[in-house]
């Protein structure tokens, strides 16, 4: 599978009378794009603004981030399964447009959404304050449901992000990057005498407004697979999920997946990247037990030496990474586990869960319950209603004269921005 990534260099945002890009500079029309995310009857009101970076704006409660793709060759369409038809997708061309994204708000789903500062302490911690954000403000009509007002902005975020990516369908991109995996058997042949890596992503799906889809299907309802690394950057998997702001990753760190880019970066050279093997986070034992047998059968088919295992989400979840861990390290195949910890705000508590000897090695998002005091913004998009009741929030986060105090975890984006850079810690 070869996919050809052209970054469309984006370096200011601003509304006009067309959308185009010229110079670097995206031009939207706003009343367009409000009229396209407007056709779904679910949702009353919509609008959008500019976040820029630097700027004393803060943007909150943010559900999810998607980074603008286009297909420019090869089969299928960005977002497979829900924008586009259901093919297999990861090879052919893709435009990017990087230095931008699509951010979602309104009125909130679930209690588990995120702050994003783009300027002040706060700003360190996600990458989102270091992007031009097109953020969509929509509100749905009176008395919907949960799960259908979920639904509704996660395709106002898609479809937002497909129409600013046409406009890039036929530039040049300003670069180019080349991925590819050769089919198992082939890349066996090819690299005889480097390790055998693969990941193992767990995906986010507890359910009650937790759920990531793979081609359109609520991953709830798989059981562990392969994929090519290349599908996910072709839109393959999307969030869908309220889980806690610093643990989602959102449809923008899915396509953007750092353990992929730094498995790629490194496949023909130090290792044999195999590819990934999806997994879910359910939360019944026989389920977890399932997915997590079959984890560990996937992993020993493919004769893999070392794994990398990363988690979404926390708690719950702690349970199917141990297990997931000891399974795979029972079939003598060495694994490093990425995750965050919850360790209390005084750092001393037991960080996740579960926990088993067998999982040994590990890279460390951070301490989720570290406490930050974010300055007060000149600008807020979205709403603060929601402060004092986000996770990591409590009552009285948001002070009267405007600052907020807050765990991390409110951050969005705040401590699942890691690589595999520590995976020597096992030496393979």
């Amino acid at each position: 599978m070869r996919l050809e990534l052209g970054h469309v260099l984006i370096k200011d945002v601003q509304f006009g009378n067309e959308t185009k890009i010229e110079n670097g500079v995206l031009t939207v029309n706003k009343e367009e794009l409000i009229s396209l995310i407007k056709e779904d009857e679910h949702l009353t009101s919509v609008d959008v603004d500019i976040a820029k970076p630097g700027e004393s704006v803060r943007i909150t409660p943010v559900k999810d981030v998607v980074e603008p793709r286009v297909k420019v060759e090869g089969p299928g369409g960005v977002f497979p399964g829900i924008l586009s038809k259901v093919d297999v997708v990861g090879s052919g061309k893709t435009n990017v447009l990087k230095g931008c994204v699509v951010m979602t708000t309104g009125k909130i789903v679930g209690f588990q959404e995120g702050i994003v500062d783009m300027t002040g302490p706060g700003a360190d911690f996600t990458p989102f304050s270091k992007t031009i954000n097109l953020v969509l403000k929509c509100e749905p009509v009176e008395g919907l449901k949960q799960h259908d007002h979920e639904r509704a902005v996660r395709f106002a975020g898609f479809k937002a992000a497909a129409y600013l990516a046409e406009t890039a369908k036929s530039l040049t991109p300003d670069t180019v990057e080349v991925y590819e995996v050769d089919t198992f058997l082939k890349g066996i042949e090819k690299y005889p005498n480097l390790p055998k890596v693969g990941y193992v992503q767990m995906l986010q799906t507890q359910g009650l407004l937790h759920d990531t889809y793979v081609y359109g299907v609520d991953a709830k309802q798989i059981v562990p697979t392969i994929m090519y690394p290349t599908e996910i950057m072709d839109g393959a998997i999307v969030s869908g999920n309220c889980v806690s702001a610093c643990d989602k990753n959102t449809t923008y760190h899915q396509m953007n997946n750092p353990v992929i880019h730094d498995l790629l970066a490194q496949h023909g050279k130090t290792l044999n990247f195999v590819g990934v093997i999806i997994t879910n986070e359910n939360v019944y034992l026989a389920d977890k037990e399932r997915s997590s047998n079959w984890t560990a059968k996937l992993a020993e088919y493919l004769g893999l030496d070392g794994v990398i295992v990363s988690q979404e989400g926390f708690g719950n979840p702690d349970t199917d990474l141990i297990m997931n861990t000891k399974k795979i390290e029972a079939k003598g195949i060495d694994t490093v586990i990425i995750t965050d910890e919850y360790a209390g705000r005084d750092g001393a508590s037991q960080s996740l869960a579960d926990a088993d000897p067998s999982a040994n090695a590990v890279v460390t998002g951070g301490n989720a319950n570290e406490i930050i005091v974010l300055p007060k913004m000149d600008k807020v998009i979205g709403t603060l209603d929601y402060v004092d009741i986000i996770a990591g929030g409590f009552d009285g986060s948001l002070a009267a004269d405007g600052t907020i105090t807050v765990e991390i975890q409110a951050i969005t984006g705040a401590t699942n921005e890691v690589g595999f850079n520590k995976m020597s810690a096992r030496g393979f």
